[in-house]
């Protein structure tokens, strides 16, 4: 075995100090949110809380967490993200094969669609019309399909088509695989890593949404829990908060907002450990001999 140079153990050594003082800057506004979250008003506002919860609370959880509208908001954001994603994968992933195929005839065409649509919209009324008469308001498919094809994971899934081996597909081609054959058993198992780039992408992005669901459904009960907790904060600033005390309200107004960025962060940062695995895998190392 080799020993490493001086130089490079020197360099080992600045880069862990860097790496680490990265981590440390990151890290730090998450553990600070935490501790605010569970904090006490006063400690709050005289600036006592660092990376550690002070003057213990749990006012606004219980709060948040008693409150039937908040479940149910809850699994309202859970239903539109799971369909909203489920619908964005399927359409993005058919759309970018076709894209990646460069004998395609009129391929250029529809890629310029595509990247048009990202440049320009058709504005807020335009869109708001078009939902209300397709008869989508009040429903899951009114987030669901406006939002259903992202132009840059587009491009992204279509880069990464593009760049697997043609020989595979001519194999299954030869083996008698049809074209919906060859995407499902060769190329989407070869696409771990940008399929849960992707899921992860539109996740966030339907978990986050909220201004979609404030514009197309009209009643408390199919609201996601963005809404709920934008409603939550707005009552608590503005003094407003039925069934909370002057000192509930008081501690409801000082810590709010980190709970609401921990209840809503949460759930998803429970799920990027489980998908961040793909991101550094070598999904096609060895797939093909030279």
């Amino acid at each position: 075995m080799v020993k490493p140079s001086r130089s490079y153990r020197v360099f080992q050594g600045v880069n862990g100090v860097v790496l680490t003082f990265v981590v440390l800057v990151t890290l730090y506004p998450f553990v600070n949110i935490i501790a605010r979250s569970f904090s006490g008003e006063r400690q709050i506002r005289a600036g006592e809380v660092t990376l550690w919860p002070k003057g213990f609370n749990l006012t606004t959880y219980k709060i948040v967490f008693q409150d039937s509208m908040f479940w149910r908001n809850y699994g309202n954001t859970v239903l539109y993200t799971v369909a909203g994603t489920v619908v964005a994968m399927v359409l993005t992933t058919c759309y970018a094969y076709v894209l990646s195929k460069r004998h395609l005839r009129g391929r250029t065409a529809l890629v310029g669609v595509a990247v048009f649509t990202m440049l320009f919209t058709g504005g807020l009324i335009p869109n708001y019309v078009l939902v209300t008469s397709l008869g989508l308001k009040n429903s899951v498919w009114a987030i669901a399909l406006p939002n259903a094809i992202s132009v840059f994971n587009l491009l992204v899934m279509k880069a990464f088509f593009e760049s697997l081996p043609t020989e595979l597909e001519e194999a299954a081609q030869i083996d008698g695989l049809s074209t919906y054959g060859i995407l499902l058993r060769i190329v989407l198992p070869l696409s771990k890593a940008v399929v849960a780039t992707m899921v992860l992408f539109y996740s966030v992005s339907f978990w986050n949404s909220w201004f979609s669901a404030f514009l197309y459904m009209d009643s408390s009960d199919l609201m996601p829990v963005t809404v709920y907790l934008r409603n939550l904060i707005a009552g608590a600033t503005g003094g407003g908060n039925a069934g909370a005390g002057t000192e509930q309200l008081s501690q409801v107004g000082a810590n709010i907002q980190a709970v609401t960025i921990v209840l809503t962060a949460l759930p998803i940062l429970a799920v990027y450990p489980f998908v961040q695995r793909y991101f550094v895998s070598g999904v096609m190392l060895g797939a093909v001999k030279g």
